[in-house]
């Protein structure tokens, strides 16, 4: 028997801590003992029930895991691997990383990088790997250090925190938008050169506005991804990556046909392997470890769930590491 975080839909939604065994884990060729899970915004949805983000019933929730290979009919595994999961439905359509134990497919997995414990890793996670996605992204289309501000929107959660740490630690000036005035010491400590409200995005403005950003990484959306746009410099790019604000892109094609302005999609879940392996490569290399743990929370597996209220609240800052195991 194991703890795992278990929601279901029977026929009303409930969430709650409570012991399983393994019958209860899904079909996967690798068995990981998961010493660290994370909650992202996609685990508050769903532990909240607040969007339809779980699609098969019941689901042990956690779209992350770090642990340690038990049991392997893989070629690529074998027990005693420390192994990272991040996306690929886990905690949607597949069992999840929010429990002791996990069952996972290993074309799934990637090697934890040496210079991470399974703790930090899930302090990255796939908030923290996504940022690093939208910073290759934004590199693949030229960007370099030393051409202008590059803006960082949902500053204070995972992604936009862990963005400025990178961007900063790369060289490039950040400007960090948000709505907690209260957090702007929080925000320079790791990096972001100046702060601004983000209630100067948020609502709708002009189609095309004064050129400030070489590049954008927005995790928000809505209104506050089209002022982004706007507010472009020629020839610059947006990395899109979230939707905290809302799915909608109530705007105009003024930057892209008029400033050849870029829009960059970022997808964490599907990306390919080699990909993955490039953007841990980079968190090692570019992170700085001592802001990973400024950011960082942890919380053992049974407040999880109160956890997660707080974050889809907007009372969390940066990120929540969960300790799956007592001890």
């Amino acid at each position: 028997m194991f703890k795992a975080l278990v929601l279901e839909k029977n026929p009303e939604f409930a969430a709650s801590v409570r012991e399983v065994d393994d019958t209860f884990l899904p079909e996967g060729d690798v068995t990981v003992a998961i010493d660290y899970s994370t909650l992202n915004f996609k685990d508050g949805l769903a532990i909240t029930n607040r969007s339809p983000v779980v699609r098969a019933w019941p689901m042990i929730a956690g779209i992350d895991g770090s642990g340690t290979v038990v049991e392997s009919t893989s070629s690529q595994w074998k027990a005693g691997d420390q192994v990272v999961l991040n996306g690929f439905g886990v905690g949607e359509t597949h069992k999840g990383c929010l429990a002791e134990r996990a069952r996972l497919k290993g074309q799934w997995l990637i090697r934890r990088p040496e210079r991470f414990s399974a703790r930090q890793a899930m302090a990255i996670g796939t908030a923290g790997y996504t940022a690093m996605l939208c910073v290759l992204a934004l590199e693949r289309h030229g960007l370099k250090p030393g051409e202008g501000e590059v803006l960082v929107t949902g500053a204070t959660g995972g992604v936009g925190s862990t963005a400025i740490a990178l961007l900063s630690r790369l060289g490039h000036r950040v400007v960090a938008a948000t709505g907690k005035a209260s957090e702007e010491a929080y925000l320079k400590s790791l990096g972001a050169d100046s702060v601004i409200d983000r209630a100067e995005l948020a609502a709708a403005g002009k189609p095309l506005q004064k050129e400030r950003w070489s590049a954008v990484i927005d995790a928000v959306g809505s209104h506050t991804l089209v002022n982004a746009l706007a507010q472009t410099r020629y020839g610059g790019a947006v990395a899109a990556c979230g939707l905290a604000q809302g799915m909608d892109l109530p705007g105009s094609v003024a930057p892209f046909i008029l400033r050849g302005v870029a829009l960059l999609g970022v997808d964490s879940v599907m990306a390919p392997l080699a990909l993955r392996e490039k953007a841990w490569s980079r968190l090692a290399q570019d992170l700085d470890a001592a802001k990973l743990d400024a950011i960082t929370t942890e919380v053992p597996l049974g407040e999880a769930i109160a956890a997660a209220k707080r974050l889809m609240e907007g009372q969390v800052r940066g990120r929540i590491v969960v300790r799956t195991r007592a001890g």
